[in-house]
């Protein structure tokens, strides 16, 4: 049978989420509509053929443990949705570098570096075969991001970029993937139904209806370790830019915004509540306003997006296919090396999957 195998960087919701997400949907039918999902079988390969190899943590309540139960690990609050059995993937100690910030020190748990060295990533990799790293660390683990990607290279593996630090959308970068014959995709994963997905094309509905928009927001609540993490405002500035050039690269003028994370309210767990208020004019210059609100299950909302980044890059694999992934990377992250509006990237993807686009 094929299988992918997958490395994960960063056990927390998002990889929870994506977890359970296998074991929940393995036995679907290929003719069954999975909700979050392009296709049951994406380019011959199945949900369950996502094999997880390898895990890194820095959270020493999680390391050492199997992967299976370390997603269900404090300070972890993705909902349980799955029985997820044991995996044999145990749980290895990663570099901490700047993935923990000072105020995020207590919740993450990090292990003593003075004491306990970390695995070498690359060594890892490559003893357990993996083909993709799927990169789910904290937001603003700028130099750890850079580590892993790093790491892949090394070990020939290619690499899926789900956080707002850009890889995929750096040429410098994208010309070392392909050099090493790699594929990847990212930056910085678009949800299901999210706020940026939503935002993006309420906003390309006053402009396609010619509606002149002068003023729109994006306001982020949540509880999870992401949004206490994104308290400190430096950790967050590619992450604002992230969800501000999703939004703004399909509008043909400059419009005042403020869209990202805005507070960190702990008894929501893993629920985000997004609101997003958009202001313009219509014909004979009247104004128009439409404000909204979104409440999400915040890690799930992803883990269907990853599954099928999961599976691209994996035929890229396959093809000898090298560097960004235009097609998936515009379908399914905020931050791609090329925006354009959602249904030109989903048609893209579907013509990948047929062979007939070579990325």
């Amino acid at each position: 049978m094929p299988e992918i195998r997958v490395a994960i960087a960063g056990v927390g919701n998002c990889a929870s989420a994506l977890i359970q997400g296998v074991e929940y949907y393995k036995n679907a039918s290929e003719e069954e509509k999975v909700p979050g999902l392009m296709h049951v079988s994406f380019g011959g390969y199945h949900i369950r053929d996502i094999k997880f190899v390898a895990a890194f943590e820095v959270n020493k309540l999680k390391i050492g443990k199997d992967l299976s139960e370390a997603i269900f690990t404090e300070p972890s609050s993705c909902v349980q949705f799955s029985n997820v059995p044991k995996l044999d993937v145990e749980v290895s100690r990663g570099p901490i570098l700047d993935g923990v910030a000072p105020h995020t020190e207590k919740p993450f748990r990090a292990y003593d570096e003075r004491k306990h060295k970390p695995v070498n990533v690359a060594d890892t990799l490559k003893e357990v075969g993996a083909e993709v790293l799927v990169n789910f660390l904290p937001v603003g683990s700028h130099d750890a991001t850079q580590h892993y990607a790093q790491a892949a290279l090394d070990a020939r593996c290619a690499l899926a970029n789900c956080i707002p630090e850009f890889i995929v959308s750096d040429q410098a970068w994208m010309d070392r993937f392909k050099q090493r014959g790699l594929p990847a995709a990212g930056d910085d994963v678009k949800s299901q139904l999210g706020a940026t997905i939503l935002h993006r094309n309420l906003a390309r509905l006053f402009v396609d209806r010619g509606v002149k928009i002068e003023e729109t927001y994006q306001l982020n609540l949540g509880g999870n370790t992401d949004f206490q993490n994104m308290t400190v405002e430096k950790r967050l500035k590619t992450k604002r830019i992230s969800k501000t050039e999703a939004v703004t690269s399909i509008l043909p003028y400059e419009v005042p915004t403020r869209i990202g994370p805005s507070d960190y309210v702990p008894f929501l767990n893993d629920k985000k509540i997004c609101y997003i208020l958009i202001k313009g004019r219509k014909f004979g210059d009247m104004p128009v306003t439409l404000s909204g609100k979104l409440s999400v299950e915040d890690s799930p909302n992803s883990a269907g997006v990853v599954i099928d980044v999961i599976r691209a890059v994996k035929l890229a694999l396959d093809r000898g296919i090298s560097g960004p992934l235009i097609g998936i990377s515009s379908y399914a992250f905020k931050h791609p090396p090329v925006q354009v509006p959602d249904d030109v990237a989903r048609q893209w993807v579907e013509d990948f999957i047929a062979g007939r686009r070579k990325a």
